[in-house]
């Protein structure tokens, strides 16, 4: 049995400290043994985490926010989701670490350090918001596989960086070109370093626009390690798997990109109305692109008593992916009858929007 893992039965009740809870049946725990739960390290210790972000797995971690911790219109590191797909690279140099362009459709092959990239190009700042492709299948009917996201895994930080056109016309796009692809620093989960956990990209159109970011910093400073640092691509109202965490390579690609989670069935939708559960062929599914419009009530906390006779404030986030919200509403009578919020503009194109009101 491996020494790290025993303790002295005194240190019990200090663990039970750590837990929040007792260890049960902890007098008749084998002399020295360390539970389970202090044997993985503490994710809100380690991504620096609100302490009621939801953990909904470890290998790879997934994490998302409850719906009053994304009450800020610009949201903070503490409460953005994280969403990956392998493991966290190890031992990031950032000092050697490069971003190669190449592919099919490339003029001419690039390799970019990252001071390169801050000196070479002009810097921008947009409030982004990216959501998990799954955010909310935790509601599906059926069910459907994968992380039961309930409705956390959206957020919409400020996000600087050089855009992504720049430097993909710095290296020089060919006529034929159609796609980018990305290729990360993340580890597959069997730690085989010939598979990726994932490589998905975007059309041309999409890596083109002034909100596509190769970005450096989230909120104003370094991006955290478990979001992307030291380069992540940002590309604000597509699914969050386009914006692709631990930056190395982009590829400028004669045809839809082919990398990992990007053919079969993953990030695909079908293109028209299905029933529940119905089965749909390959050709009529479609790669996810632009989301879907969506809002998030934010304040009051889930829970919340209000006194009777008081009026209720209520205010949160709505977005629709590539697309402004022209208009938002709230029912109290089950959509019987509806009343208008008040709703701001984006603070720029691809930013959520503001909704409040006083029921």
């Amino acid at each position: 049995m491996n020494r790290r893992k025993f303790i002295s039965k005194t240190a019990l009740s200090s663990m039970a400290a750590i837990i929040g809870i007792d260890i049960v049946f902890g007098n008749n725990m084998i002399e020295g043994y360390q539970p389970l739960a202090l044997q993985k390290p503490d994710p809100f210790k380690l991504f620096g985490l609100d302490k009621e972000m939801v953990v909904l797995n470890d290998k790879p971690w997934n994490i998302e926010a409850k719906a009053h911790l994304l009450d800020d219109k610009v949201t903070p590191n503490k409460a953005m989701f994280i969403r990956n797909n392998g493991l966290i690279p190890e031992n990031i140099d950032v000092n050697n670490w490069t971003l190669t362009i190449d592919g099919e459709s490339v003029k001419e092959k690039k390799v970019y350090t990252i001071d390169e990239l801050k000196s070479k190009f002009k810097h921008y700042t947009y409030q982004l918001t990216l959501e998990c492709g799954g955010n909310g299948r935790s509601e599906f009917d059926p069910p459907a596989k994968g992380n039961q996201w309930t409705v956390g895994a959206v957020g919409c930080a400020l996000w600087t960086g050089v855009r992504l056109r720049d430097v993909l016309e710095d290296a020089g796009i060919k006529s034929d070109a159609v796609y980018t692809g990305y290729h990360s620093a993340d580890i597959h989960l069997s730690r085989n370093p010939d598979k990726e956990p994932i490589s998905r990209g975007a059309p041309m159109k999409k890596s083109l626009e002034d909100e596509t970011l190769i970005a450096f910093q989230m909120n104003g400073k370094d991006i955290p390690l478990a979001h992307g640092y030291p380069l992540r691509m940002v590309a604000g109202g597509w699914p969050a798997s386009v914006s692709g965490k631990w930056l190395q390579r982009i590829s400028i690609r004669n045809k839809v990109h082919d990398g990992t989670k990007m053919t079969g069935t993953a990030y695909r939708v079908p293109k028209h109305p299905v029933a529940p559960g119905e089965k749909v062929k390959h050709e009529d599914m479609g790669i996810i692109e632009s989301m879907p419009v969506k809002s998030l009530i934010t304040y009051p906390k889930t829970g919340a008593i209000i006194k009777e006779g008081k009026k209720l404030h209520i205010r949160g986030h709505a977005w629709a992916g590539d697309l402004e919200v022209a208009k938002m509403e709230y029912s109290i009578d089950f959509g019987s009858t509806w009343n208008t919020c008040t709703l701001t503009k984006p603070v720029n194109r691809l930013a959520w929007q503001h909704f409040s009101a006083n029921v």
